[in-house]
C-alpha cells in the first residue's frame, strides 16, 4: 500500500513542479525568463542531494529517487520546452550557468578546507566530505545534462521526418531515449561516489520512463493550449556554439536554408562563395572530379539603372537570378558576386557540359520578355578543372578573363576553353 502511496506522491510532486515552472516560463515576457531560470537552478542542489541519498519504494519492486525521477526528468523536459518556444541561444544559458556554478562550488569548498573553523554548538561542524561529494556529483550530472540537452534537441527535430507534427509522440520518443542514456551515465558516477547498486539503476530507469510519459502529456498540453502562436521567423538563433550547430528544428532548418543568401535575389552571397564555393572546387580537385565555374555579368546594366532607376534595376536582378537558378541543376550553387555579377559553381561538370549550361542560361535570359522593359542579355565566362586550373583562385581568374573576352566580343555570348556561343554564329570565337 505504501508503494502506491509513494507513486501517487511522486506524480503529485511532478505535477506541482511542472505547473509552477511552466507558469513562470509562460510569464517570461512579463517577468523575464531569468525568474524561470533562477527557480530551475535553485532546484538543482535538491535534485542532486535527493538522487544521492533519498530513495523510495514503488510498486513492482521499483526503487527510485524523486531527485532523478521528478526533478531531473522534469528539468530536461522543461529545457526542451524552452528550446521549442525560444531557441538554442536561450536554452544553453542555464546549462552553462549550472556547469560553471558547480565548478565554482567545488573550487570554493576546496579553498575553505584551509580555514580555521569555530564551532557555534557541539556537533555542528561543516562536513566538507559531503560538500565535496555533492559538488562532484552535481558537476557530473551537469556534464551529462549538457550532452542530454543536445541529444534531446536532435532527436526531437530528427523525429519530425517520421512523425511530422505529432508533438506528443516526438516529445515522448526524445525524452525516453535520452533519459535511458542519462540513467546509465548518472548511475556510473553515483556508483563510484556512493556505492549505489543495480536495483537503483533498474528502478530509476523504470521510474524515469513513467515520469517521461507524465511530462510528455503535460508539456504537450502546454504547447498545444498555452503557446499555440508560432514564433516569429526572424527570431532565429545565432550560430555560435554546439547548441546552435546541432539545432535542427523547423525554424532552424529555415534559417540554414536562408543563411548566407543575398537578401535581394535569394542567391547565395559572396561570403558563402568564399567558403562553400571554394570548398566545392577544392574537394573536386582533391578527389579528381571535374568541376566548373561560370561567371555571369548583365550586359549594360549600369545604363539600365541610370535610365529606369534602381528599383527597376533591382527587379531585373531578381528575375535574372531566378532565371539562372531555374536553369542550373539541383546540385549547382548560384552566388551573387557583385552588383550585377553572378557565379555558378558546378560539381561533376566538365568543360563541354559547362559551356552548354552557360549557353542555356544565356539563351533563357535573352529570350525572356518579362525580365525588363527592354531586352536584357548576359555575358558568361566559363572555366573548368582540371582543364583550365586546379585551384579556386586560378579558376576564378580564368573565368573572369573569359568574361572580359565575351564583353570584348560584343557581349551576349559565352566563352569557355573551347568556344564562344552567341545568337550570331558568325561571331563564334575560341579562347585559350
Amino acid at each position: 500500500m505504501s508503494e502506491w502511496k509513494n507513486a501517487l506522491l511522486l506524480a503529485g510532486d511532478a505535477l506541482l513542479y511542472f505547473t509552477i515552472l511552466a507558469g513562470l516560463f509562460r510569464c517570461r515576457h512579463r517577468l523575464g525568463i531569468g525568474s524561470f531560470f533562477c527557480a530551475l537552478g535553485v532546484m538543482h542542489f535538491l535534485e542532486t542531494y535527493l538522487a544521492s541519498i533519498f530513495y523510495v519504494a514503488l510498486p513492482f519492486g521499483i526503487v527510485t529517487s524523486p531527485g532523478s525521477t521528478v526533478l531531473f526528468t522534469g528539468k530536461l523536459m522543461l529545457l526542451l520546452l524552452v528550446y521549442i518556444r525560444e531557441d538554442a541561444v536561450v536554452v544553453r544559458q542555464p546549462i552553462y550557468g549550472l556547469l560553471i556554478g558547480n565548478l565554482l562550488m567545488i573550487g570554493l569548498a576546496y579553498a575553505m578546507r584551509n580555514h580555521d573553523l569555530v564551532s557555534l554548538a557541539p556537533g555542528r561542524v561543516a562536513d566538507f566530505g559531503f560538500l565535496g561529494e555533492m559538488g562532484a556529483l552535481m558537476l557530473w550530472g551537469t556534464a551529462i545534462l549538457f550532452i542530454d540537452a543536445i541529444l534531446i534537441i536532435l532527436l526531437y527535430e530528427k523525429s519530425r521526418a517520421l512523425l511530422g507534427g505529432q508533438v506528443f509522440l516526438r516529445l515522448g520518443l526524445a525524452g525516453a531515449a535520452v533519459l535511458t542514456f542519462d540513467q546509465f551515465a548518472f548511475f556510473a558516477g553515483l556508483h563510484v561516489l556512493t556505492g549505489a547498486g543495480l536495483p537503483v539503476l533498474i528502478g530509476g530507469w523504470a521510474a524515469k520512463m513513467a515520469a517521461v510519459s507524465l511530462y510528455t502529456i503535460l508539456a504537450g498540453v502546454y504547447l498545444c493550449w498555452f503557446e499555440r502562436s508560432a514564433k516569429r521567423a526572424h527570431d532565429a538563433p545565432r550560430i555560435s556554439d554546439v547548441f546552435d550547430i546541432l539545432t535542427y528544428r523547423e525554424r532552424y532548418e529555415d534559417l540554414l536554408a536562408r543563411s548566407g543568401r543575398d537578401a535581394l535575389t535569394g542567391a547565395f552571397d559572396r561570403g558563402h562563395l568564399e567558403s562553400h564555393g571554394r570548398r566545392m572546387i577544392g574537394e573536386a580537385d582533391e578527389f579528381g572530379r571535374p568541376a566548373s565555374l561560370l561567371l555571369i555579368d548583365i550586359d549594360h546594366f549600369k545604363g539600365y539603372n541610370d535610365r529606369f532607376g534602381h528599383a527597376a534595376g533591382d527587379a531585373v536582378l531578381k528575375r535574372i537570378a531566378a532565371s539562372i537558378m531555374g536553369s542550373v541543376r539541383a546540385s549547382d550553387c548560384v552566388f551573387r558576386f557583385g552588383g550585377d555579377e553572378f557565379v555558378v559553381v558546378c560539381e561533376a561538370l566538365g568543360s563541354e557540359a559547362a559551356l552548354a549550361l552557360g549557353e542555356r542560361i544565356r539563351r533563357e535570359i535573352a529570350s525572356r520578355s518579362d525580365i525588363a522593359t527592354t531586352r536584357v542579355t548576359v555575358s558568361v565566362g566559363v572555366a573548368s578543372i582540371p582543364d583550365d586550373a586546379r585551384t579556386y583562385d586560378l579558376l576564378f581568374a580564368e573565368a573572369d578573363a573569359r568574361l572580359y573576352q565575351a564583353k570584348a566580343a560584343g557581349r551576349n555570348c559565352v566563352i569557355g576553353s573551347r568556344a564562344v556561343s552567341a545568337e550570331n554564329p558568325v561571331r563564334l570565337a575560341f579562347a585559350g
